[in-house]
C-alpha cells in the first residue's frame, strides 16, 4: 500500500501520484482529509472522500496508464476542489443505472454530492474534478 505524503502545489493544495490500482482510493481519501483538516474545513471531509473515491475508482477502471494523479486544491478560503488526472482522453460520461448493476453510479453520485464537477482536458490525457463549498472561516 501506499504511503500517503501531502505535497503542496501552485496556490494552497495537496496532490500525490499513486498507482492506478482499487487500493488506492484509500489513500486519496487519506489525502483529502489531511487537506480538509489542514484548510479547518472538516465539514466537508466525509462527502469530500467519498468524491475522491469515486474519481479515483472510475479512474481505475478506464484510464491507460499505470499511474493516476489526485489533486485537492483550495481555490478560494471556503471552495475545495478534488481532481483526478490520468493518461485517458477519452472523457466520463455519467450513464443510467439499474437497480442490478454492481457498479455505474460513481459520477451519478459525484453530481448529486458536489456543488460541481466537469473534465479539463491535458495534452497527455485529463483532469476530472469535482468541487465542494465550506462554511466561510473567519
Amino acid at each position: 500500500m501506499p504511503l500517503t505524503i501531502a505535497r503542496p502545489t501552485g496556490h494552497p493544495g495537496y496532490s500525490e501520484t499513486l498507482p492506478r490500482e482499487p487500493e488506492s482510493a484509500i489513500s486519496a481519501r487519506r489525502l483529502v482529509r489531511v487537506a480538509l483538516t489542514a484548510w479547518r474545513l472538516e465539514e466537508l471531509a466525509e462527502v469530500a472522500a467519498l468524491i475522491a473515491s469515486e474519481l479515483v475508482t472510475n479512474a481505475v477502471k478506464h484510464a491507460q496508464s499505470n499511474y493516476i494523479r489526485v489533486t485537492v486544491t483550495r481555490p478560494e478560503a471556503s471552495r475545495v476542489r478534488i481532481g483526478v488526472v490520468d493518461k485517458s482522453k477519452r472523457h466520463p460520461v455519467p450513464r443510467e443505472s439499474s437497480a442490478e448493476d454492481e457498479s455505474g453510479r460513481g459520477l451519478a453520485l459525484v453530481a448529486a454530492l458536489a456543488e460541481d464537477w466537469g473534465t479539463d482536458p491535458l495534452p497527455w490525457g485529463k483532469r476530472v474534478w469535482a468541487e465542494l463549498h465550506g462554511k466561510e472561516n473567519g
